[in-house]
């Protein structure tokens, strides 16, 4: 049509122009102008079909241009135009030939990426689900297909799928604050436990790995079991070896001098080993599933006071003075005895391996800082001896584990009083580190959660103490 009105509107001013000279040259030949016009409607006519022709050859063009498009937006990466003719459409044509071709070759490469990922996480011995954030699942390995008891199909809530409420809870905490959380989980397959690892994913979900540990927990149980049968089974003749070599000691001046040193021998080593079956059984028993709490609102300056008048004896024998620091009138919910036993264990090293700094100091404080919406109080013990190599920092806490072996043996220490500290302070949802700079001392700090407010009694026991 364009093309049509650009036609008419120049013949008819061609025709206007060359009107006047006709009529002045031809004025006796009347017959002339009717030529004129009869010549001037074949031009337009034949100049006409001609921008016809143009203009569909133009518009099928186009046509196959937007063909192209709509295919490439269905996914048929395949489709391409293959213009052969000159001019501004085939340059367009060409480069959109191109842009297809890199688009489809991206596209493989991707799809190739993620079977092979696909592949790599269904071979995985752990379970692992995506969800997006509103928990609906939108991907899970053929181990997560295997051990849920309901099928899971993608854009179903999560919820509906696992009933077990750590796995829900670790996946909306990860949804909801953007951090890693981890647990375990008990309920999820039948006689089976499962660790739990949810982290966030930068779409605004989170995944979740589950690793069975069931072999692992098993294992753990039978080593508890063992440990707490043979130092149960050690405890009786171990005490009636060291009653009759007291005995033998005390009461009868027959015994030569040489045996004398024999019986001491076998008395100090009799006691070692006596002390080391109850530690053994104080961190079978922290570590058990049996282990309750008996919770009770305190302040922590009188755990504090507490701790250090029960320990009057052992500084008594000692050069080491036994100090207090700041304390805190803040309530924390703790257990009297296990808490005796905590500050015994940690007071006891901080005496025997920093004797030489000459005093102890033990406090408590407030923490700024809140863990998991609970606010905390922070005790410490403090000794002012030759210190903590850096290396040992983080194993000081392990069963068994003595940074200087003969100085430990020496001592008396097994080697697992820090691990019954760091089970119980674990029990009682804290945790506990060491600070230490060689030559200036060692500094045991942990944490206790404070009691909600208007708490006056006793509340229900906390979870069991987690196992290393």
């Amino acid at each position: 049509m364009s093309f049509v009105l650009v036609l008419l509107v120049g013949t008819a001013i061609l025709d206007f122009s060359l009107r006047p000279i006709f009529e002045h040259a031809m004025r006796d030949q009347t017959h002339a102008t009717r030529d004129l016009v009869f010549g001037s409607v074949l031009a337009l006519a034949a100049a006409t079909l001609l921008a016809a022709f143009f203009a569909r050859r133009v518009a099928e063009r186009y046509d196959r241009i937007v063909l192209f498009a709509n295919r490439i937006a269905a996914g048929d990466l395949s489709a391409r135009l293959e213009e052969d003719s000159l001019g501004e459409l085939s340059e367009v044509a060409h480069a959109l030939d191109a842009t297809a071709s890199r688009l489809e070759q991206s596209f493989h490469a991707l799809e190739a990426s993620r079977r092979e990922l696909t592949a790599l996480l269904d071979s995985m011995q752990e379970a692992v689900v995506a969800v997006n954030a509103q928990g609906q699942v939108i991907w899970s390995n053929a181990v997560m297909q295997r051990i849920c008891s309901t099928a899971v199909r993608e854009g179903r809530l999560l919820v509906e799928l696992l009933r077990d409420p750590d796995v829900l809870s670790c996946v909306e905490g990860a949804l909801s604050q953007r951090e890693n959380f981890n647990g375990k989980a008990f309920s999820v397959a039948p006689g089976r436990i499962f660790e739990v690892n949810a982290a966030p994913t930068p779409g605004g979900g989170a995944v979740a790995v589950l690793h069975d540990v069931t072999s692992v927990e098993r294992a753990e149980k039978t080593r508890r079991d063992f440990i707490a049968n043979v130092s149960h089974e050690l405890r009786t003749p171990l005490t009636s070896i060291s009653g009759y070599v007291e005995t033998l000691l005390e009461g009868n001046e027959q015994v030569s001098p040489q045996a004398r040193e024999f019986l001491a021998i076998i008395l100090k080593n009799a006691t070692r080993m006596n002390r080391l079956t109850e530690d053994l059984l104080a961190l079978a028993n922290v570590e058990s599933g049996d282990y309750k709490l008996k919770l009770q609102s305190m302040r922590a300056s009188a755990i504090v006071e507490d701790a250090i008048d029960s320990l009057t004896g052992m500084v008594l024998d000692s050069d080491v003075t036994l100090e207090a620091a700041e304390t805190t009138d803040a309530l924390v919910l703790a257990d009297a005895d296990s808490l005796n036993q905590v500050f015994g264990n940690l007071i006891e090293n901080a005496m025997k391996y920093g004797k030489s700094g000459k005093r102890v100091l033990v406090g408590a404080k407030l923490l700024d800082r809140k863990h998991e919406d609970q606010q905390m109080v922070e005790f410490f013990v403090r000794d002012f001896g030759p210190g903590i190599p850096s290396e040992h920092l983080d194993r000081i806490f392990e069963r068994f584990y003595r940074v200087d072996k003969a100085r430990s043996r020496e001592s008396g220490g097994t080697g697992l009083g820090l691990a019954i500290v760091k089970h119980i302070v674990m029990a009682h949802g804290g945790s506990i580190r060491a600070e230490s700079e060689l030559g200036a001392g060692v500094k045991f700090l942990f944490t206790l959660p404070c009691a909600p407010e208007k708490k006056l009694a006793s509340v229900e026991p906390l979870p069991q103490a987690v196992v290393d």
